[in-house]
C-alpha cells in the first residue's frame, strides 16, 4: 500500500515537473504569451515593494503626499499657495520620519530571516520580531499622521477628488492584474 502511494505520488510529480519544463521551454521560445511574463515579473515587483515597506499595514493606506505631489497642478484639484505651502512642511516632516526608520527596518528584517535560515530559533528572535513590529508601527504612525495633518489642509471637496483618482488608480490596477491572470491562464489569444 505505501509502494503503491509513494508510486502514485513520484508519478505525479514526475507529470508536474515534465509540465512546468514544457511550459518554462514554451516560454522560452517566446510562445506562452506577454501575459504569463508579465505577470511573473509584477509578481516580483509587488514582492520586492512589500519587502522594502517599512509600514506595518503594506498597502490600503493612501501615500498622501505622493498622491498630491502627482496631482500638484491640477487644476481640479485647485491647491492654492497656501495650501501647497503647509502640504510641502507635511511632506517633508513624514519622508523625513519614514526614512529615519527605513534603514532600521530593513536592517532588522534582514536580520531575522537570515537567522532564520541559519537555524536561530524562534524564541531566540522574539526580541528582534518585537524590536520589528515596534519600527513599522511606529512608520504607520507616520503615515497616519501624514493623512490627517493632509486631509485637515484640504477642502471636502479636494479630499473627495483624491480618493476618487485613488479609487480609478486601484481599479485600473485591479483590471491590469485581473487581465494579466486571464493570459497566464492561456485565455487571452497568445499564440
Amino acid at each position: 500500500m505505501i509502494k503503491k502511494l509513494a508510486l502514485t505520488s513520484l508519478t505525479a510529480l514526475s507529470l508536474l515537473l515534465v509540465t512546468a519544463q514544457a511550459e518554462g521551454m514554451k516560454c522560452a521560445a517566446g510562445k506562452c504569451g506577454a501575459g504569463m511574463m508579465q505577470k511573473a515579473k509584477m509578481g516580483k515587483k509587488m514582492h520586492k515593494h512589500r519587502m522594502n515597506s517599512p509600514f506595518l499595514i503594506k498597502h490600503g493606506l493612501p501615500h498622501f503626499t505622493k498622491m498630491l505631489m502627482k496631482n500638484w497642478d491640477d487644476p481640479k484639484l485647485a491647491l492654492t499657495a497656501e495650501q501647497k505651502d503647509k502640504l510641502l512642511v507635511i511632506r517633508k516632516e513624514t519622508m523625513g520620519g519614514v526614512m529615519k526608520l527605513k534603514p532600521e527596518v530593513m536592517a532588522l528584517r534582514k536580520e531575522i530571516i537570515q537567522a532564520s535560515k541559519d537555524g536561530t530559533k524562534a524564541a531566540e528572535l522574539k526580541a528582534k520580531v518585537e524590536k520589528l513590529a515596534s519600527l513599522e508601527a511606529e512608520a504607520t504612525m507616520v503615515q497616519l499622521n501624514c493623512i490627517d495633518n493632509s486631509k485637515a489642509i484640504l477642502t471636502k471637496a479636494q479630499y473627495d477628488y483624491l480618493m476618487q483618482m485613488r479609487k480609478a488608480h486601484m481599479m485600473g490596477k485591479m483590471k491590469k492584474m485581473q487581465q494579466m491572470m486571464k493570459c497566464a491562464a492561456g485565455k487571452c489569444g497568445g499564440k
